[in-house]
């Protein structure tokens, strides 16, 4: 069989593409992209209020079909009565925001056991002070080992205030802020603990149990920083305060 000329496919007139197929665009849909664009905060949380809202957008989508409107305006109508963007954020990001300081406080609290044994390995390999650098040096981490290992405990608190308690007890307004900068202090201090572990490790005598508790910091900075960085992006969104 002869395959066709160009001249006979351009007689039979175009073809049609058969993987691409354009579609109308969907007003609930572009409005949750939108909506999401301007959000910021845990992606799990970000995910589950889109889903949620993209559910009552439906329902109402199918609610104006089963009154006899067009699904097109239909949908238009669903997402004006949802409220538009500027509409929905303030309480939205306020959402994500409870929730990005709950996940911050999660991990600082989930830093606590290395933080702990990162603590007792160096105070049962305390140096005997020959050397007074590597003495100072042991004694600077152990101090900054004992502030981060306390600041880990008062996530507790947070998770709690964030949680069940928060049925009965409002929200603090400045708990994000606050949240935010003390896990910062707290990953930065674990950075100079590593640090100042790191740059004596080879010169104490214990050096094994030494190194690691350098791990062990090391690994708490890792678990922290990223939570800490987003809290910190979350504070500083100008999101304005809930209307009663």
């Amino acid at each position: 069989m002869i395959p066709d000329g160009p001249a006979d496919r351009l007689a039979a007139g175009p073809e049609t593409p058969r993987g691409d197929v354009l579609t109308a665009a969907d007003p609930v849909e572009d409005h949750l992209a939108a909506l999401g664009a301007a959000l910021h905060g845990p992606p799990a949380a970000k995910a589950r209020l889109l889903e949620e809202l993209r559910g009552g957008l439906q329902d109402a989508v199918a609610a104006h079909v089963h009154t006899g409107v067009d699904r097109g305006p239909a949908a238009e109508l669903a997402v004006r009565d949802c409220g538009s963007v500027d509409e929905l954020l303030p309480s939205c990001q306020h959402e994500l925001t409870i929730a990005q300081v709950r996940q911050t406080a999660r991990a600082t609290a989930a830093a606590t056991p290395l933080l702990l044994a990162a603590w007792y390995l160096l105070h049962t390999t305390a140096p005997s002070g020959a050397w007074h650098l590597t003495h100072t040096a042991h004694l600077l981490a152990t101090r900054i080992t004992t502030f981060t290992a306390v600041a880990a405990f008062l996530a507790f608190a947070v998770i709690a205030l964030t949680g069940t308690l928060a049925r009965w007890i409002p929200t603090p307004s400045r708990l994000p802020r606050t949240v935010a900068w003390t896990s910062t202090a707290v990953t930065a201090s674990m950075a100079l603990c590593t640090l100042v572990l790191a740059s004596t490790m080879p010169l104490t005598d214990h050096w094994p149990l030494t190194t690691l508790a350098t791990l062990l910091t090391a690994a708490s900075h890792a678990v922290t920083a990223g939570p800490a960085r987003a809290s910190r992006l979350c504070a500083r969104l100008p999101v304005p305060a809930l209307r009663p």
